[in-house]
């Protein structure tokens, strides 16, 4: 053992800064209860280890343990927390079925729209309807209507902004 290593009773060490060491964790996890599960869960690895260590600073390796503890915590809640909602946020999705008022809301739109699309020259209704509805591409179009794909995207932008239009001043 090196003069400067000294064996150490880091559970003593542990129980005396306890406060400060929860506080650490508080700071980082920002809710009590974690930082405190956090705590102990420190205070059982450092028991499980306490008899192999020898350490220069023993309170610094308690301190790094909780925030490396802490840390770990905040991560797996962070991911956890974007993988599931809790189960009350469950309560509130509404049916796939739609409600009277969406469906009216829905068809109101739709005929917006398909006024919108009669008001076009037919060959930007024609580009329009090829793209959206037919699922063509912009090549295909062109080649098709024998036009530019230049041409086959400012007519479906245009036709695009004509139906936004007609849909805002609803």
């Amino acid at each position: 053992m090196l003069p400067e290593e000294q064996s150490v009773d880091l559970s003593t060490i542990f129980v005396t800064h306890r406060t400060q060491l929860r506080r650490a964790a508080l700071k980082i996890l920002g809710d009590s209860a974690r930082a405190e599960d956090v705590v102990q869960d420190a205070y059982l690895k450092i028991t499980e280890t306490e008899g192999v260590l020898n350490l220069k600073q023993p309170l610094a390796y308690l301190y790094q343990v909780v925030r490396n503890l802490a840390i770990d915590r905040h991560r797996r809640a962070a991911f956890e927390g974007g993988l599931f909602e809790p189960e009350e946020e469950g309560l509130q999705v509404p049916g796939h079925a739609g409600t009277p008022e969406a469906t009216a809301i829905s068809r109101q739109h739709l005929a917006l729209v398909a006024r919108a699309l009669s008001e076009l020259p037919e060959r930007t209704r024609r580009v329009f309807e090829l793209h959206r509805l037919d699922g063509h591409t912009h090549c295909a179009i062109a080649s098709q209507l024998s036009i530019s794909t230049s041409l086959v995207n400012i007519l479906i932008h245009d036709a695009l902004d004509h139906c936004r239009a007609a849909l805002r001043s609803m």
